[in-house]
């Protein structure tokens, strides 16, 4: 029977939540919480002191009790006797294993050193803006003494270790009266006797920072309004970050795709507005978690939001190269032959003036947290230069951060990416049955979905099963329309940067003689699947060539693309008409890398739409059969005897984009458990 959660672990798991869900107190899966306390330890039956603190990697809003680690607080002070001194500190990280309690629970995080051995029951280390600026004000030291007198103490900064926790430690021993400290260049420590003490305390220094900066600050800490650098319309900007979204990406990604992210707040626009962001964006951002995600600083468009988007263009393409030559350098300038190799020389932050900020990682959730971090940094240069000047820690201590061999063995643990991650997929008709099935399984790869449907409820429902906004969007569209297809594919660019993936999957069935087929009935079912695909695939090329990292595009045409069937002379034809879109197209793409196939499936009916809509029973009249019987009556007339599924359809969607079929384009797969009459050779 499992144990009942010790009061001190509830207490410690209610107060990182409360203090995780406002991102004042600290940025996403930033900073770290901690409880001491007693429990009996079941082998010697006595007494044994334990500390509980968050493990590596988790998240204080959300924080569970499997995400502490725990160790016996006896053996985690003793490391202080074998501790090698600082230039051999990183080493103490493998020695927390030693201290472990039963199984340990999560991974120990660098900072366990700092909650073990500072002698407070509970301890908060966090990352609120308003404390980071003070920590990386020209004056810190100064202005943290004018903001809290002696209750809160300066610490010197120093990369987080087992060194800084005797720094703090012996600080707090000199200092009773203090309730926590400011960690210069880095963030805030609070304790306290009880959880409750601890989270006021670490209210009062966040929110007397907050009103010391309020109150103290200038109007203008950015500088005045650049001229012509006003933030452009919302319709404009969204508009224009939507074309150069695909672009940005696919320069964000010269060395391994990347996912993107778009913000327009007001604190970006109005920072990329001012005088001062040049000089401030260059000196890049603080917070050791920040620059983790950001890199080293941003890649700055020095172009004013009116120019000609053709220039735009060209200039990005110039400052992402030199982006990349000072990357490189800066690597150079800093690494020792025991370095990490460099991952990478692409901006993880692109600023654009008047538009807003992408940023980029190897998903939606690290691209938005990137861009969330970035955004921290905009509120501590805010405050920094309110009161001072910004002044980060020294470039040379940011590469030892950000090449430390501690991250790189942490990145070297991480689950192998799934097959389609960093891909964006868009597939219309996505809202039922086949086009559903292929979301789900490409989502289930590891692709950001697009969910394109008429119907927006169906839309919107498979989207939010999927998982919501960091793994799919649903967008309502008409694919006759024009102006709804550029909208989508605007709207898959501003929510993940792009589209590399593209199903066509939209459609209906009209089953008559031909004597009964009205021009309308031919022009409706062309509109939609003939001229339909057309307009996709066409704004997929556009997307894609503009990435410059190739794609794929998929039809989901029919058997009766090659089948001469009776009664369906329109859908027939218009099959045909998708099956030969793909031959061209693939003739036509190979050269900028996109892969153009078709799948061609038969006699879906359960779970297809088409089916539930009319079809159904047009064909199961043709046939002189009940409709209920017309899934068992399409298996009988196949070679293979089985019924088609949705997901039979999508298992072949994946099988031409997962990355096993590189080399093949302009080829039709047949999912019809074997129709004779339909084989394509």
């Amino acid at each position: 029977m499992a144990s009942a959660t010790h009061p001190e672990v509830a207490a410690l798991l209610a107060r990182s939540n409360r203090l995780g869900a406002d991102p004042r107190n600290t940025n996403y899966a930033g900073g770290n919480t901690s409880a001491k306390g007693t429990e009996t330890d079941p082998v010697t039956g006595s007494d044994v002191e334990l500390m509980w603190v968050k493990g590596s990697g988790g998240d204080l809003g959300t924080l569970k009790e499997a995400g502490l680690a725990v160790l016996r607080l006896d053996r985690l002070r003793a490391l202080t006797g074998v501790y090698p001194g600082v230039e051999r500190e990183d080493e103490m990280v493998a020695a927390f294993d030693y201290c472990l309690h039963g199984r340990g629970g999560a991974a120990p995080s660098i900072d366990t050193a700092m909650h073990g051995l500072v002698d407070a029951a509970h301890v908060d280390h966090l990352h609120p803006d308003s404390g980071i600026a003070l920590a990386c004000a020209a004056d810190g030291e100064k202005l943290t003494a004018e903001c809290f007198g002696d209750k809160v103490v300066w610490v010197p900064w120093r990369r987080p270790g087992f060194q800084l926790g005797l720094d703090i430690a012996g600080i707090k021993e000199a200092n009773p009266q203090a309730i926590g400290c400011v960690l210069g260049g880095h963030g805030v420590t609070a304790w306290g006797d009880t959880a409750d003490e601890c989270e006021a305390n670490s209210l009062f220094i966040i929110r007397t920072a907050e009103a010391f900066l309020a109150e103290r600050g200038k109007a203008e800490p950015f500088g005045p309004v650049i001229e012509g650098y006003a933030a452009l319309g919302a319709a404009q900007r969204r508009a224009r970050a939507a074309h150069l979204a695909p672009l940005i990406r696919g320069l964000a990604s010269t060395d391994r795709p990347q996912v993107g992210h778009f913000d327009d707040s007001e604190a970006v626009l109005d920072f990329l507005a001012s005088t001062e962001h040049p000089r401030l964006a260059a000196l890049g951002t603080s917070c050791p978690d920040h620059f983790l995600r950001t890199k080293v600083r941003p890649l700055v468009l020095d172009l004013p939001p009116t120019a000609e988007l053709n220039t735009v263009e060209a200039r990005l393409g110039e400052l992402h190269a030199e982006y990349r030559e000072e990357y490189a350098a800066y690597y150079q300038r800093h690494a020792t032959p025991d370095s990490p190799a460099m991952r990478g020389a692409d901006p993880a932050v692109v600023l654009i003036p008047g538009v807003g900020m992408f940023s980029f990682g190897k998903d939606k959730q690290t691209a938005r947290v990137a861009g969330e971090f970035y955004l921290n940094a905009i509120n501590v240069m805010r405050g920094a230069e309110a009161v001072s000047t910004y002044a980060p820690i020294e470039e040379s201590e940011k590469f030892r951060i950000e090449y430390w061999s501690l991250e790189e063995a942490k990145l070297q643990r991480m689950p192998k990416p799934k097959a389609l991650a960093t891909r964006v997929a868009l597939v219309t008709g996505g809202g039922s049955g086949i086009g559903k099935a292929i979301a789900q399984r490409l989502a289930a790869e590891g692709a950001c979905v697009v969910i394109a449907d008429l119907n927006a409820d169906n839309a919107a429902a498979v989207a939010e099963e999927l998982g919501g906004p960091d793994k799919a969007i649903a967008v309502t569209v008409d694919v006759t329309s024009e102006d709804q297809i550029d909208q989508a594919f605007a709207e898959a660019a501003l929510a993940f940067g792009g589209v590399d993936l593209v199903v066509n999957n939209a459609g209906i069935s009209i089953s008559k003689p031909l004597l009964e087929t009205t021009a309308k009935d031919w022009d409706l079912q062309h509109a939609i699947m003939a001229r339909g695909s057309f307009l996709v695939s066409r704004e997929a090329a556009r997307v894609m060539r503009a990435q410059g990292m190739g794609g794929d595009i998929v039809y989901i045409a029919s058997k009766n693309a090659v089948f001469a069937g009776p009664n369906n002379v329109a859908y027939s034809a218009t099959k045909a008409d998708q099956a030969h879109q793909v031959r061209l197209l693939a003739a036509e793409l190979g050269e900028h890398g996109i892969r153009v196939n078709g799948v061609n499936p038969d006699g879906v009916v359960r779970g297809s739409g088409i089916f539930a809509g009319g079809w159904g029973a047009q064909r199961a009249a043709t046939y002189g059969i009940e409709e209920d019987k017309l899934g068992e009556f399409y298996a009988q007339r196949t070679l293979l005897k089985r019924e088609v599924l949705p997901e039979h359809v999508a298992n072949a969607v994946f099988t031409l984009t997962g990355g096993d079929l590189t080399h093949t384009t302009g080829l039709h797969i047949p999912v019809d458990a074997g129709v004779a009459a339909a084989f394509l050779r």
